[in-house]
């Protein structure tokens, strides 16, 4: 499978700032792509902007604000290629221990930011016939936990639409998948692997050739199919969050 030539593509990333966006944004940098690092935050913003990056601050729950990066994007480059809908949140609480206005704030960042950066995107990449967009979806969206039904359910939503995403373009050069970055060392997470490791899957993705994969999920660039009880996170567990012991539940039975 032929790749596709960085040099000529304009990426555009959200939740920028740090983490796996910040790692992936100056991979797709170093790489020759053209890239617009967007974020709520500038912390961050301004070491990718030292490299080369158009940098944006936006709040991907406002549409308007999503519509203006990727405005951003065609008016400085002309194009835009590829989209990785990047920015995401958490909060750890039992469903019922959530304040008002706390669940549905991961649901706006961690869903509608990306059903936003689809929306404005399609328009663009269908007038040039020619687009790859890439949603960061979680195993944990398998998970049968206690504390993370936002996030997890979140995430589960971003697999049932980057499926209905695919198919709605599929008469288009447009590639509509989802990316597992596996266990990462982000804000949301002290623990795990460096977000530069994310990066040959991120490019693999972004560079993926006319024909290929969509509506599919990835995780080290290898199909991972969601929701099989062979996967080792679909099952149920309760975690204790203060010593981060885990319990393993069979509810198979009940």
């Amino acid at each position: 499978m032929i790749q596709l030539d960085l040099s000529t593509m304009t990426v555009c990333i959200t939740g920028a700032a740090s983490g796996i966006g910040h790692a992936i944004s100056l991979g797709f940098l170093e790489d020759g792509a053209k890239v617009v690092a967007a974020d709520i935050n500038d912390d961050g913003l301004k070491q990718l902007e030292e490299k080369g990056a158009i940098i944006k601050i936006v709040d991907v729950t406002n549409f308007t604000q999503v519509k203006s990066m990727v405005k951003t994007a065609t008016d400085e480059t002309g194009r835009l290629d590829v989209l990785f809908n990047n920015a995401g949140v958490t909060r750890v609480r039992n469903i019922h221990e959530f304040k008002d206005d706390e669940y549905e704030n991961v649901i706006r960042v961690n869903l509608f930011g990306p059903v936003y950066g689809i929306r404005a995107a399609i328009p663009v990449m269908r007038s040039q016939n020619f687009g790859r967009i890439i949603n960061l979806v979680s195993r944990a969206a398998e998970a049968g936990d206690n504390g993370m039904a936002p996030y997890n359910s979140s995430k589960a939503a971003i697999w049932s639409i980057t499926r209905s995403a695919a198919v709605e373009n599929i008469d288009y050069d447009i590639l509509i998948n989802g990316m597992i970055p596996g266990p990462t060392k982000t804000n949301m997470n002290p623990r795990g692997q460096d977000p530069k490791v994310v990066y040959p899957s991120a490019k693999w993705m972004a560079t993926l050739p006319s024909g290929g994969p969509t509506g599919k999920i990835f995780w080290n660039q290898k199909e991972y199919i969601m929701f099989s009880k062979e996967n080792i996170t679909s099952r149920f567990f309760k975690r204790n969050w203060k010593t981060g012991e885990i319990t393993e539940l069979d509810l198979d039975g009940r």
